[in-house]
This record gives structure tokens, C-alpha cells and sequence, in this order.
């Protein structure tokens, strides 16, 4: 009986240590419904509803301190741009590229044929 009673001790003592080690490493950005919407992109979903949903998770990217993640501001300028709303576009390409240097190669591309796409609209 006293032999149970050390086991059934040391698997509590055990089971108490290894969940103290369970607590999950708090996420560098605010990745809100991103990833959602990245997703419903490419199935279709309505542009604007894209945006709404972005803007409201950068919202509250901002107001917790935090970055929404590489790739965010790339995406939402290119709904920006599939919308006509060309100067948010580039706002938030140079966003991207300016908190994520590693993008800057593509965002100076967007950039460029931007401004190529403005020269034969005028």
C-alpha cells in the first residue's frame, strides 16, 4: 500500500512539472483574421469585405502594441489596387517594405509597376 501511495505521488509531482512546461510562446504579430482571409481570396471573396476585415484586425494590431505579420500590407494594397484605390495601394507597399526589409525587392517591383500602371492611365 505505502509503495502505491509513493508511486501515485511521484506521477502527481511529475504530471504537475510537465504542465508547467505546456504554456504556449505568446505570437510575435497580431495575426487577427489574416490568414482567413488570405484563404477566402483565392476563394472568391468579395474584396471589400477583405478590406474591412484587414483594416479592423490592423486596428486592433495597433491598439494591443503589436505588428500585424510579413505579408499583412503586401496583401492589402494588392486588394487596394484590385479596387481602384491606388494611393492606399502604394501606402501600404511601402509599409511592407519598410517594416520588412526582407520584401523590399518585391515591394520596389509592385512599386514600380504602379507607376508605370499610373503613367498610362494619364
Amino acid at each position: 500500500m505505502k509503495r502505491e501511495s509513493s508511486k501515485t505521488w511521484l506521477l502527481t509531482v511529475l504530471a504537475l512539472a510537465f504542465s508547467g512546461c505546456a504554456t504556449a510562446p505568446e505570437s510575435l504579430y497580431a495575426w487577427g483574421s489574416y490568414e482567413e482571409q488570405v484563404y477566402a481570396h483565392f476563394n472568391g471573396a468579395s474584396r471589400e469585405a477583405e478590406i474591412e476585415a484587414l483594416e479592423r484586425d490592423l486596428e486592433h494590431a495597433n491598439a494591443s502594441g503589436k505588428t500585424p505579420p510579413p505579408g499583412f500590407f503586401a496583401h492589402l494594397g494588392l486588394l487596394y489596387l484590385e479596387t481602384g484605390k491606388d494611393e492606399k495601394a502604394v501606402e501600404c507597399f511601402t509599409t511592407e517594405k519598410t517594416r520588412f526589409p526582407e520584401a523590399a525587392a518585391f515591394m520596389d517591383f509592385l512599386l514600380k509597376k504602379q507607376d508605370k500602371r499610373g503613367e498610362t492611365r494619364s
